[in-house]
């Protein structure tokens, strides 16, 4: 139901008689400051993914690569290579880290036989 529907309905609480006007008054307010909080936990989430390839051996990195979290779905479907066969994380283990709000590295490996180490965080 949305934030609307939840208003109409509150209005003709009122209007029946069910609730009282402050009751109305105090329940339009408290759906008002919910999707406020909706909207600023929405704006707080983290908004990109980077993945970085550092060289093992010359501790460069060779890759650094920042994407926006609005592309992060396709870019996974693009490019589902980016996880060997044997990754402890799949695609749907970065979708779900991007929605928990929490940033920082969600996927390590060292590529022994390449010589390089990949990373993946959520900033």
């Amino acid at each position: 139901m949305t934030t609307t529907d939840d208003r109409l309905r509150i209005l003709r609480m009122v209007e029946e008689g069910q609730i009282s006007a402050e009751e109305g008054a105090r329940l339009l307010e408290a759906i008002t400051d919910d999707a406020a909080r909706v909207r600023a936990r929405t704006a707080a989430r983290p908004r990109s993914l980077r993945v970085v390839v550092t060289d093992l051996h010359s501790r460069r990195q060779k890759i650094n690569v920042t994407i926006p979290a609005s592309l992060v779905t396709v870019g996974l479907k693009l490019g589902a290579r980016l996880f060997p066969r044997n990754a402890s994380v799949t695609n749907d283990d970065v979708l779900c880290a991007i929605e928990r709000d929490m940033p920082g590295r969600i996927f390590e490996l060292q590529d022994l036989e390449e010589g390089e180490r990949i990373e993946i965080f959520v900033e």
